[in-house]
């Protein structure tokens, strides 16, 4: 499995060896919302006038999500696409208990003589949407590794927040992917650790760094991100003796009208969380890790979660402190 996005609007492959998507642009410095201001981010929803598109109504998690798909450039079966969007749908539906939004539209592009699947991004004007796009000669095995698509549609239970706190967005989508697709089945424990074991790393502060809000780059801002969620996820269960976990927090937030179509303060959601999981984690994490540099021992966290790296795979150490808070989280 690639690992997951690390950049900032345009998602590509990360840099353990694994190729770039093509035509790269790098947008640290024009990020989506400065792309929205200034009137560029339309020029990204083209609408569809393909000569032959196949769409469909998807009912999952309370939902109505519209797919349409380029399908007469595509060597695979309409069904075969719509069915690993379902797939996503009913992962991102388990985390949350009820898909994020009612209303979703996926607009599928194809991209000639490619593999695979890149150029994913997620909108909250004009309602929820994501485009996405698959190579024209893309297996089923390659759409079943996919993790982009998933991701994507977990963007659309929080908020959008101020630019600076951009990396709790990416951030969140890159920790509860692998954990939403595990618990339908899609990932197996041994996967799903694996690959946060390998990644995560990237997401540890530098000396210079001078906390989330203050560093702008794509390691802070989706695995920096991410590493606040699992830091949260673990602390949560511990002060609740694993009676809950960081999805109660997104759940509570997304129920209050937390979506991608509304713009919040970043402290607004981490209060919601905070209550909803019986204290002041979410908060109290934040200003730790927004404004300040904050040292984490991951080996060590890896280590009492009963998580042992063997090179490419890991196993279990089910008497370890916190074995008990590693199987509730994929649970």
């Amino acid at each position: 499995m690639t690992s997951r996005p690390v950049c900032k609007w345009y998602d590509y492959r990360g840099q353990f060896g694994f190729p770039f998507c093509k035509n790269f642009v790098n947008v640290s410095e024009l990020t989506r919302r400065s792309m929205l201001k200034r009137g560029l981010a339309a020029a990204t929803i083209p609408a569809l006038q393909w000569e032959r598109a196949e769409s469909i109504a998807l009912h999952i998690g309370g939902a109505t999500i519209h797919v349409a798909l380029e399908s007469d450039r595509l060597d695979l079966s309409t069904g075969v696409v719509f069915e690993w969007v379902s797939q996503a749908a009913r992962a991102v539906t388990k985390y949350f208990e009820k898909f994020p939004v009612q209303q979703a539209s996926i607009n599928i592009f194809v991209a000639e003589k490619r593999h695979g699947v890149f150029h994913g991004k997620s909108f909250g004007d004009r309602g929820a949407h994501s485009r996405i796009t698959v190579g024209q000669h893309t297996t089923e095995d390659e759409l079943r590794e996919d993790w982009m698509m998933t991701h994507e549609m977990i963007h659309f239970g929080f908020p959008s927040v101020p630019e600076r706190h951009h990396w709790i967005e990416e951030g969140s989508a890159t920790y509860i992917e692998p954990i939403a697709r595990g618990r339908i089945g899609a990932l197996s424990a041994e996967r799903v650790w694996g690959d946060l074991v390998r990644d995560m790393p990237q997401g540890l502060p530098r000396p210079s760094d001078r906390g989330l809000d203050n560093t702008d780059s794509w390691a802070s801002t989706y695995w920096g991100g991410a590493l606040f969620c699992l830091l949260a996820d673990v602390e949560i269960r511990k002060r609740t003796g694993n009676t809950k976990g960081l999805e109660h927090a997104f759940r509570a937030i997304n129920h209050a009208g937390g979506t991608i179509e509304v713009n919040w303060p970043l402290e607004r959601a981490l209060e919601i969380g905070s209550k909803a999981t019986d204290g002041n984690t979410l908060l109290e994490l934040y200003e730790k890790m927004g404004t300040r540099h904050m040292e984490v021992n991951l080996s060590g966290l890896w280590k009492q979660l009963g998580i042992i790296s063997g090179g490419r795979a890991v196993s279990f150490d089910h008497d370890a402190p916190l074995a008990s808070v590693r199987a509730a989280i994929l649970s």
